[in-house]
């Protein structure tokens, strides 16, 4: 392990400064499955990404929380191997499996050094293709999923991102917690594990990013070795998810000295043309920490919070605008009311050249950042591929950034914040706020 760590050190400074251009082949295997692949052969080294499109909503009916809990299994047991003998398996190849899993991808990360990647990969390949399931590793990660739910019951946070996902998504996946409730949890079984995974693990939403020391000749056979076995279908998949949230304020009770707001309002999904328009006037309003409008009026001016952001979520099947902010009990009306505002001003003025020339600089200069090793890299191409975007992306994508004019700005804004759409929802005892919705 020692010399894996070495190498991972090694292979990261090397990445930096060769990434102002990435070389992206596309690779399709002898078996028909397509990867993105970014060559490094100086380093024997080599990050697997995979993605399978649906994640956690493809749950079945009555199943909520399926999904997660048989991701938290991939790593416990798989083939002939228990949990314990699949950990000592990767350490002494020096390799390194993830699984993670959210509300539109489950995501498989593999590391490993090129002279062991033939073992490597057999033993991925057990983990994903023949997971064992075993009944002790089943009720040992179902009572951590548990024991993450009963905390989460009592997390003003959590409280708030729930009420606001299924105010805003209703019945839809989005509605719910993908890590389930603690009634579905502990009702489910092994046969629901291996109908979670024959829902998600299947060709027809597959994605694969590949950086490191392989060449494509090398690349199409281990692509087949390790996936060729999956089915071609899965489960199908979502509609799309209306948006049923109003403007207004929800104020859920809670005992706690600090009252925490999410909010949001309809969004603007990725592939849209305006996305880079809006990217920026997020950047501005919310997105760029000490020097957005937020944080300025919310935190520098009035001393009410410690910290206010604004984000773009731009899922699969839903787009909207959040944020979040934590104030006092009795300062956080006043709080709730300066974010109204500036959603306000940004709609009715949209922002300064001084403001738009700051937010282009900063999200220009932080690209090429994200470039820092082969697994980065690795996650960037798949998460390309599943927005559809050409595989030159990389290099246009900062042109497209510099190409927002302030006037697309302001239209962007105009068309996309909505102050009366906007929606608060406020966990703790927060004075002189009461649950209302827009008419």
């Amino acid at each position: 392990m020692i010399r894996f760590a070495m190498v991972l050190a090694i292979a990261f400074a090397a990445a930096l400064p060769a990434r102002a251009e990435v070389q992206i082949e596309e690779v399709v295997s002898p078996g028909g499955i397509t990867a993105w692949l970014v060559r490094e052969p100086s380093i024997p080294f080599l990050a697997l990404e995979l993605r399978f499109r649906g994640g956690a909503s493809l749950d079945a009916p009555g199943k909520r929380g399926a999904i997660n809990l048989m991701t938290g299994l991939l790593e416990e047991g798989a083939g002939d191997l228990d949990a314990r003998a699949f950990a000592r398996a990767q350490e002494s190849l020096a390799a390194s499996f993830g699984y993670d899993i959210g509300d539109d991808a489950l995501s498989v990360s593999a590391k490993f050094l090129t002279e062991n990647r033939d073992e490597a990969i057999e033993l991925l390949r057990a983990s994903i293709i023949e997971p064992s399931f075993a009944p002790a590793a089943l009720e040992r990660v179902r009572e951590q999923v548990l024991t993450g739910l009963r905390s989460d019951a009592k997390d003003p946070d959590e409280i708030a991102r729930r009420t606001f996902d299924a105010m805003a998504y209703g019945d839809h996946p989005y509605g719910s917690q993908y890590e389930g409730t603690i009634d579905s949890v502990a009702a489910l079984t092994r046969e629901d594990m291996l109908a979670a995974h024959g829902a998600v693990f299947a060709k027809d939403r597959l994605y694969v990013g590949v950086a490191g020391d392989i060449t494509p000749e090398e690349l199409g056979p281990m692509l087949d070795a390790l996936l060729g076995a999956l089915p071609e279908e899965g489960a199908p998949m979502p509609e799309r998810a209306p948006i049923l949230i109003k403007g207004g304020t929800t104020v859920v009770p809670f005992e706690t000295p600090q009252s925490v707001a999410i909010f949001g309002q309809s969004g603007i999904a990725q592939d849209d043309p305006d996305y880079f328009a809006a990217s920026v006037l997020n950047q501005v309003i919310g997105a760029g920490g000490f020097e957005s409008r937020l944080m300025t009026e919310v935190r520098e001016k009035r001393g009410l919070t410690y910290g206010v952001y604004s984000f773009l979520v731009p899922q699969d099947y839903a787009e909207t605008v959040q944020g979040q902010v934590a104030s006092a009990n009795d300062s956080i009306a006043e709080a709730v009311s300066v974010i109204r505002d500036e959603w306000a001003r940004a709609a009715d003025e949209g922002i300064t050249q001084e403001e738009l020339d700051a937010a282009k600089t900063y999200i220009t200069g932080a690209y090429p950042l994200r470039f820092d090793g082969n697994g980065p890299i690795a996650r960037i191409m798949v998460g390309m591929q599943m927005l559809g975007l050409p595989i030159d992306y990389i290099a246009t994508r900062n042109d497209k950034v510099e190409a927002v004019t302030l006037d697309d700005v302001a239209r962007v804004a105009g068309e996309l914040l909505d102050p009366e759409g906007l929606h608060f929802v406020v966990v703790g005892q927060p004075e002189g706020l009461e649950s209302s919705v827009a008419n």
